[in-house]
């Protein structure tokens, strides 16, 4: 009978362990997924700087950890505005977590299905326009988060001096 109890005990463990380490895996499956998505955005972006004789931008991985809260923060939250009621401005959220800049820009989006179609949105946009083909700025970080339905938000953070 101890055999019984000790070999059901390993059978149940190991289940268990194969059930973490496939939730492990469909978490590091979403999270390279929504980075490939940010990447994805940061190659449209800089093709559309390109058309427009402006140098690329320069994807700053602190900065689109800061871009990546902000779409966490509007999905778990369920707003959408460039104020956050928990960080206030992206200027603000960039410097409480230490980026210091000289000139910001934000861009939002909610419901685009892919970085292709957040990309032509804000390019059809004048305001959103102006800060992808803007001068300005030189570093870029993006964050793409989805809510418990499944609703995409997109942030686009962009700064002139990132030290």
């Amino acid at each position: 009978m101890k055999n019984k109890v000790m070999t059901f005990s390993l059978i149940t463990i190991l289940a268990l362990s194969s059930v973490s380490a496939f939730a492990s895996n469909d978490l590091d499956v979403a999270l390279q997924s929504n980075l490939s998505y940010e990447q994805k955005v940061v190659q449209l972006v800089n093709v559309e700087r390109e058309k427009n004789g402006l140098p690329a931008l320069y994807l700053v991985n602190s900065i689109s950890n800061v871009a990546r809260a902000k779409s966490q923060d509007m999905a778990d939250n369920n707003y959408f505005s460039h104020q956050s009621p928990t960080y206030g401005s992206a200027g603000d959220m960039l410097l409480r977590y230490g980026i210091t800049w000289s000139a910001w820009g934000e861009n939002i989006a909610s419901g685009q299905s892919t970085p292709e179609k957040v990309v032509s949105a804000w390019m059809n946009s004048p305001s959103h326009r102006e800060n992808i083909l803007s001068r300005n700025f030189v570093f870029i970080g993006v964050g793409y988060a989805t809510n418990s339905t499944g609703k995409a938000y997109w942030t686009q953070m962009f700064t002139r001096d990132e030290k």
